[in-house]
């Protein structure tokens, strides 16, 4: 099996030898069971399973109410426990009372535990309360810029900000067809694979189908799933607006309860993000809006008609997020700053960007008290200090 440079790795193989669970949250498909496959293949010890819950029989194998009748299991098929053992455990969200297993395990036997779920809230609810101490928890997102080249077989250096001011024609020629897929089609690996246009469509609509049909349907009772996707369109063509519940369920025919669960499982199981507005005085800024992103462009564009502004306007989003904390800035006349990471960088996105666009973004900010800004452009017509072409983030 082929693995691919994903930048979670690292983190993830220096963890490998701990004792505690290691656990990979995200969505569906964005290449935890891979990066599990990946970690297997490198762990020194010998003694291996692999269990994918959404086999019945695996489900049934750990939904066991006497933990003892799980591990005479394990040594029917081989197991030594008296010397380590690695479990690999995908899909942990489909059995209810798996940590406690986990927990039962952990805390009697020499077993390193490797597990995949698909729900934030159930990860860092249900699962972080009875694994306190026991767990560190790793989320996986689609493939950012810098992994969908490694997966084309390109290098990216890893900028700081400052350095990918450095424009250089010959790399952003080189670079640019990979971007403008990137901003089309997102990070999905398998997306990021296929070859042909309407192959990464048709992945999209699969992709989506089986997080509205297996993965929400797992974490709620959802008794119409067509108001869940009308939802999602409506938010999909609010890429990068300020986020209006009132007028999301007066648009939807929906109730504001049922609008409000929607957005918190679509946030809590990685379609959607939302971010703060960062405030220095709250009674003249905006202070409770949260603007909407999609975490893959591929998504968002499958289920809405983006503007090309607000497709670029997400997929730097994406990018920066590797990066720390992202919130944006707006005064109440409406002059905003798209973005600010870590309350130290300025960022202001523009599909063709000017000077004036710096000059603004410096302005704002010093409102903020920051110093460092920049624009990022999709279009390099002009360069000038503090220009960021959006590929180099």
């Amino acid at each position: 099996m082929k693995f691919y440079n994903r930048r979670i790795f690292d983190d993830l193989k220096a963890h490998l030898p701990k004792r505690q669970i290691t656990v990979l949250t995200g969505m569906r498909r964005t290449g935890k069971t891979t990066l599990v496959r990946q970690l297997l293949s490198e762990s020194g010890i010998k003694q291996q399973f692999y269990f994918d819950l959404e086999r019945i029989d695996n489900r049934v194998l750990f939904a066991e109410q006497n933990y003892e009748h799980i591990v005479r299991a394990f040594q029917q098929q081989g197991a030594d426990l008296s010397k380590p053992l690695l479990v690999a455990i995908d899909e942990i969200q489909l059995v209810p009372n798996l940590p406690s297993v986990l927990k039962y395990l952990y805390d009697n036997y020499p077993i390193k535990f490797i597990v995949t779920g698909s729900s934030s809230f159930y990860i860092k609810n249900l699962f972080s309360e009875s694994l306190a101490g026991r767990k560190k928890i790793f989320e996986v997102y689609p493939l950012n810029f810098h992994e969908l080249l490694a997966f084309n077989g390109l290098n990216a250096p890893n900028l700081a900000l400052s350095e990918a001011t450095q424009f250089v024609a010959s790399t952003y020629q080189q670079l640019r067809p990979y971007y403008e897929e990137y901003i089309q089609y997102g990070g999905f690996p398998e997306v990021v694979l296929e070859p042909s246009v309407e192959g990464k469509k048709d992945l999209l609509q699969d992709i989506l189908s089986a997080y509205i049909n297996f993965d929400i349907s797992a974490l709620s009772d959802i008794r119409n799933p067509a108001n869940l996707y009308k939802l999602i369109k409506l938010l999909s063509v609010r890429t990068g607006s300020r986020l209006d519940v009132s007028k999301l369920t007066s648009i939807a025919g929906i109730s504001r309860p049922t609008v409000e669960n929607y957005l918190y499982l679509l946030e809590n199981s990685y379609l959607i993000r939302t971010i703060p507005v960062l405030t220095a005085s709250p009674d003249r800024e905006i202070t409770k809006a949260r603007k909407i992103y999609f975490l893959d462009n591929g998504i968002a564009s499958a289920v809405g008609e983006l503007s090309s502004g607000a497709k670029f306007e997400n997929a730097v989003f994406n990018q920066l997020l590797h990066r720390g904390d992202v919130a944006y800035y707006q005064l109440k006349n409406g002059k905003e700053i798209d973005f600010i990471v870590n309350k130290e960088y300025a960022l202001e996105v523009k599909e063709t960007a000017v000077e004036a666009d710096l000059k603004q973004v410096r302005d704002l900010a010093a409102n903020l008290g920051i110093n460092a800004c920049y624009v990022v452009g999709r279009d390099p017509v002009k360069q000038f200090p503090a220009f960021i072409w959006g590929g180099y983030l």
